[in-house]
């Protein structure tokens, strides 16, 4: 299936704007998106993605490729000292409330460390922190999370997925197959640099 350029880059385009917002004069480095959906079909260097936006975009694969598998765990996999990102929403007491929890493997322990706005729902944020404290909260879970220079209380709900990720390779880029992807334009062509991906029909959170 082929999708003509003349559709293809205005929609990238479209969506690095919203994403990622005005970029200055100065900025050498080229726009970075990032893309959920469903893989529609495969080719050797090229892959067809259907958004959840419904927009149908064809990207290329870089040579440089890196795909990881997102599986599901339990809520009781996290445990103080663990290393996690989470999409989450505000309450009015302050805290936050997970929309869904990724448990880092030690390999990846540190990555994006911080508390930043999110891009899956309106006001969604994203925490990547260290637990320092875990304690129930009906059959959900209160964390106490901790990262350089702030800290954040997210209320886990039962019904929250719980995922980690390993590494993985361009076998899960099947049709049907649920991704999020990080893309750039390469020579004024969207390219795919790195690709999260379910295996078996798993759809994931984010």
């Amino acid at each position: 299936m082929t999708v003509p350029a003349h559709r293809v880059l205005p929609v990238l385009v479209g969506i690095i704007i919203g994403l990622l917002g005005t970029f200055s004069g100065a900025q050498t480095t080229p726009a970075t998106a990032r893309l959920r959906g469903t893989v529609v079909s495969v080719a050797p260097a090229s892959l067809v993605l259907k958004t959840r936006e419904g927009e149908v975009i064809e990207l290329q694969l870089s040579d440089r490729l890196v795909v990881n598998e997102v599986y599901p765990i339990t809520l009781a996999d996290v445990q103080p000292g663990s290393f996690i990102g989470t999409a989450a929403l505000p309450q009015a007491d302050g805290s936050l409330r997970a929309m869904a929890v990724t448990v880092f493997p030690d390999a990846a322990r540190g990555t994006g460390e911080g508390h930043r706005p999110f891009d899956l729902q309106p006001q969604s944020t994203m925490t990547n922190a260290t637990v320092a404290e875990v304690s129930s909260l009906g059959t959900g879970r209160r964390l106490q999370l901790k990262y350089k220079d702030g800290a954040q209380t997210i209320v886990v709900p039962p019904e929250a997925p719980i995922v980690t990720f390993r590494p993985g390779d361009r076998s899960l880029l099947v049709p049907g197959a649920s991704v999020s992807l990080t893309a750039q334009a390469i020579n004024v062509k969207p390219t795919a640099l790195r690709i999260n991906a379910g295996r078996n029909g798993f759809v994931l959170p984010y």
